[in-house]
């Protein structure tokens, strides 16, 4: 691996060489390298593109880095991972894909990564994107996330995608059972005239079952975002949406809730806010030595971060 991979990999997964847990590590449409431990396992898919990752009863306090790099221009990368989490199982996976395009072609990457959690388990995911090189070249993502939560289970979904991808669909379903319990919180930046969507649809199936999904984006220069969510509240659960723009130059952003609730005791809430940077804030920034720009910088830093 180069020095430019190694930097690709170090910014969306941390990693700053090759772990000694389980991974799987890809790079331009191929197997790179892979490992698998005692208690999880990553098994490739006989008949397309993609892996299983097993995780046994009982895991506790592990990790598995499943990170994508992207080097070249002119490839169309499609993967299908599932990940199966035993019983009372509590585990950290970082995924994410990093494209780094200096030709005029366009590079495509679309994960379809499916969750199926057993009861009483946990998982915490994390998943980073970014684009590099020309502007000009295509740095498209595709991720699809399909979850399935069963009783007692609980997943918490962390999404960052910060510049430099010029288009991206991010779609995400899930369905969950009694007392399972997601939580969602997205940081999206575009510029230029990059093209953004999310959509969520989230099954709230069973009794007590709960959903949370914070969306904090800025959209700069011309670009484009949009927002879909839809919760469908089926039992006695709580569902919240929080979907926060900062809007800049001319750029535009669209927050398209809906709730569907079939069940009187179903508690969805959507809440959705798209504005521009408060001069006072800037003002109170520059009064400390720091340009418009900085302080403008700073400002959609923190917010991004949830500060």
């Amino acid at each position: 691996m180069n020095n430019l991979e190694k930097k690709i990999l170090e910014k969306i997964s941390d990693l700053h060489a090759i772990p000694n847990g389980a991974f799987n590590i890809r790079k331009n449409g191929e197997l790179f390298e892979r490992n698998s431990t005692k208690e999880i396992n990553i098994i490739p898919k006989k008949n397309k593109n993609g892996i299983d990752v097993i995780v046994s009863p009982n895991v506790q306090n592990k990790s598995i880095h499943i990170p994508v790099i992207i080097t070249i221009g002119g490839l169309n990368d499609l993967v299908y991972n599932d990940f199966y989490i035993g019983e009372n199982s509590d585990v950290t996976i970082v995924a994410g894909c990093g494209i780094h395009n200096k030709t005029c072609k366009t590079s495509v990457h679309s994960g379809i990564h499916s969750f199926h959690l057993k009861e009483n388990s946990k998982v915490k995911y994390i998943e980073r994107h970014i684009g590099e090189g020309n502007r000009e070249s295509g740095k498209i993502l595709n991720p699809i996330t399909k979850i399935y939560l069963n009783k007692n289970s609980e997943m918490f979904i962390e999404t960052s995608q910060i510049g430099g991808v010029t288009s991206s669909l991010r779609k995400t379903f899930a369905v969950l059972k009694e007392n399972a319990k997601l939580i969602i919180k997205e940081n999206l930046l575009t510029n230029d005239k990059d093209y953004a969507k999310s959509f969520f649809k989230i099954n709230l199936l069973g009794n007590h079952s709960s959903v949370e999904i914070t969306s904090h984006s800025v959209a700069k220069n011309n670009s484009y975002q949009e927002f879909k969510s839809n919760l469908i509240g089926n039992n006695e659960c709580f569902g919240h949406v929080e979907c926060d723009g900062i809007l800049l130059d001319d750029a535009k952003i669209i927050s398209i809730p809906m709730i569907n609730a079939s069940n009187k005791n179903a508690s969805l809430i959507h809440e959705a806010a798209i504005g521009k940077i408060a001069g006072d804030e800037l003002i109170k920034l520059m009064t400390l030595g720091l340009t418009e720009k900085e302080a403008e910088d700073v400002i959609i830093q923190g917010f991004l971060l949830g500060n």
